[in-house]
């Protein structure tokens, strides 16, 4: 048997230890407009379909899921980015959805964002002294020691150079000019960080180095984040929940040990059976396949939305769409034939 329950209510364990949410996000949809058909018929993409789902201080919460899912939208309407279509995006108890731009300015010292491109995401016509301390100037914050001495000290935080102070984004590195990109992020004291694919985009060799930096600051600043990603590899390492989505849904979310070890919805398992295991190299490890392409998030499927795909499929799935429900692995999960489902004979 299941108990269906609201999606922000999963570890009762985290929420006691760590207090009231954060983040707390309600029901959240982005409908994009567009022109379709012969006539140019007004349709719209569905990229965030319904999401819910909580972050506390000091933790992190990997958003996985191919691309196109919808977790890079969800991650910039947090920092409004986007202006949600509906749905409920609350911080630290204040509403926070459809906040105008006075109520926006006073957010950003709380709310950043990391980009998936270190090389897009600078300009190029400014020197790294100049990105990295123009938070400082736009909110007119003048740090003790002036803010050449706060841009150097973050710098340095990161791990480069302070002196690097006068530099231009293309003399750097992927994996330095992403720092950098963490610099500016840090520069008004944040209390939660969407890192939106960050490390994607750099080296495998410099994967490591970027994650492993981004820990140490979580832990030495008490910063919370939405790590956004689609290698599951990498958030295992970072995140105490991950939530996965699948067609602007969110199909599962729990405990990071749960979720790796004993998944309950058939998508999360995919994904998981394609994570590359180094140890068993050679061995038949029970990749799964999944048929057909992603559905067009126009018209997403009936009922649940990973059927057309699911080799669990049966006609309750295309005339009755699953609620997010706790499951016997202890994860939430949206799905009326779950993996690793304890059978109870009557």
């Amino acid at each position: 048997m299941t108990e269906t329950v609201d999606a922000v209510q999963l570890d009762t364990g985290w929420k006691a230890a760590q207090g009231e949410p954060l983040l707390k996000v309600e029901n959240l949809i982005k409908h994009f407009p567009v022109r379709g058909g012969m006539f140019g018929s007004k349709q719209h993409v569905r990229a965030v379909d319904g999401v819910s789902f909580e972050v506390r201080p000091g933790e992190t919460l990997g958003l996985v899921g191919e691309s196109g899912c919808g977790k890079s939208t969800t991650g910039r309407m947090l920092v409004r980015l986007l202006e949600p279509t509906s749905g409920k995006i609350t911080f630290e108890g204040q509403d926070i959805t459809h906040a105008r731009r006075g109520q926006l300015q006073r957010l950003r010292s709380d709310m950043q964002i990391i980009f998936q491109d270190p090389y897009s995401s600078l300009n190029p016509r400014h020197t790294v002294g100049t990105i990295v301390g123009m938070p400082l100037k736009v909110n007119n914050i003048n740090p003790p020691g002036g803010v050449k001495k706060r841009v150097q000290e973050l710098l340095e935080l990161v791990g480069l150079n302070p002196e690097h102070y006068n530099r231009f984004p293309h003399e750097f590195s992927g994996g330095q000019r992403q720092r950098i990109g963490i610099a500016r992020s840090l520069a008004l004291r944040p209390k939660i960080i969407v890192a939106d694919e960050p490390v994607s985009a750099l080296d495998v060799s410099i994967q490591a180095q970027v994650i492993n930096l981004l820990r140490d600051l979580q832990r030495d600043l008490n910063l919370a984040f939405v790590f956004i990603a689609h290698d599951l590899a990498v958030v295992r390492h970072f995140s105490q929940r991950v939530a996965v989505m699948y067609l602007g849904k969110i199909v599962e979310i729990g405990p990071r040990e749960q979720i790796y070890n004993r998944p309950a919805h058939p998508y999360t398992k995919a994904l998981l059976s394609a994570v590359p295991d180094a140890t068993r190299l050679g061995e038949s490890v029970g990749r799964i396949r999944l048929q057909g392409d992603v559905p067009t998030p126009i018209n997403p499927p009936s009922g649940c939305r990973f059927r057309t795909r699911c080799w669990k499929a049966q006609d309750i799935c295309a005339t009755q769409e699953p609620a997010l429900s706790v499951k016997e692995t202890g994860s939430l999960a949206a799905c009326h034939f779950p993996e690793n489902a304890v059978l109870i004979e009557n």
